[in-house]
């Protein structure tokens, strides 16, 4: 099997010591530590996701979140490098969320062969030696997205799609789920183009702009994760297009200001508190010796201006995140 390339003493010195920042090393000789490994650090959905993580830190004393991701979501090199190091130090499990389904296969099959339990959140990748996988149920989200613009659309229109990155599977099963409904249930309503925003919001912005451009009958947009929502909101504000129907993906306080003052239709909201979470409890599940469920789905949620001050709601786009991203428990 051939793994990545052995990172350098410098940066396994500079991964443990952020690590020792984050973690508290002196937490005791007994303690398990699992390291979190994101997508990336920018968007506030990882932020919930490491929230959650602590959350049940916090509730099984002797287990500790070792939390460490790349800056970037495209950057598949460094994540590869995060996950090589925590392989070859000294952590009890691996919670990593893969960039890039198919490249992080042999990591996760590596993990596999040596009794390392290796949990799968967020987004999929293309084998099945993982201990559990936890995610929200993406293909789902994508027709919640297409059925509700058929829906504001009066099931007929012109729409486009703000996609993320080839190779991400948590995407790609939303924007799958997206043009599959649209073909099956909503004829009246045809996608005239799909433009990648890499993981970036200034290039969402800009494919999301040219897609405004080259078609001024436009309808409706769908953008399949926070930083493709935040491009096309920012080209309709841009291009001043407040008769275009936009549907996104994930939250943010800037999306739900966008939502409550009805320049985005809705939000097709995950709930990355409860993932993290979840991940950790399926982690420390396997070191206790039990056996976690091997798929855990969560289910994504149609938030509106209507029903965004629900309770229930509320509990998922406005978790404290303040409360668990703190140094003292």
């Amino acid at each position: 099997m051939q793994l990545s390339p052995r990172v350098s003493p410098a940066f396994l010195v500079a991964l443990t010591l952020s690590s020792c920042l984050l973690s508290s090393c002196n937490r005791g000789a007994h303690e398990k530590r699992i390291a979190f490994i994101p997508k990336g650090q920018a968007h506030v959905f990882w932020q919930s996701v490491h929230a959650g993580a602590i959350k049940a830190e916090r509730e099984n004393p002797g287990y500790t979140v070792v939390w460490n991701g790349p800056a970037s979501e495209t950057d598949y090199t460094g994540q590869i490098k995060i996950v090589d190091a925590a392989l070859n130090q000294n952590v009890d499990a691996i919670c990593l969320a893969p960039i890039d389904k198919k490249i992080l296969v042999s990591l996760v099959e590596h993990a596999a062969a040596i009794g390392k339990p290796m949990i799968i959140f967020d987004s999929g990748v293309d084998t099945d030696t993982f201990t559990s996988m936890v995610a929200t149920d993406n293909v789902e989200g994508g027709r919640m997205a297409a059925r509700r613009l058929n829906e504001v659309l009066g099931g007929k229109g012109k729409v486009v799609e703000v996609a993320v990155q080839p190779g991400s599977a948590s995407t790609m099963d939303r924007e799958q789920g997206f043009e599959n409904t649209l073909k099956e249930a909503a004829p009246g309503i045809h996608l005239v183009d799909k433009q990648y925003g890499m993981a970036d919001f200034a290039k969402s912005l800009k494919v999301a702009e040219n897609m405004l451009t080259a078609a001024p009958d436009l309808g409706g947009m769908f953008g399949s994760n926070e930083s493709s929502t935040v491009g096309a909101v920012r080209a309709l504000q841009s291009k001043n297009r407040k008769d275009v129907k936009l549907v996104g993906f994930d939250s943010s306080p800037q999306l739900l200001e966008a939502l409550k003052s009805g320049e985005i239709d809705a939000l097709i909201v995950q709930d990355p508190f409860e993932m993290g979470y979840r991940s950790m409890i399926a982690a420390i599940t396997k070191l206790k010796g039990g056996t976690p469920d091997h798929i855990q789905n969560i289910q994504p949620t149609l938030v509106t201006r209507e029903n965004m001050n629900a309770p229930d709601i509320q509990k998922k786009i406005n978790p404290d995140l303040q409360k668990y991203l703190t140094s003292q428990k």
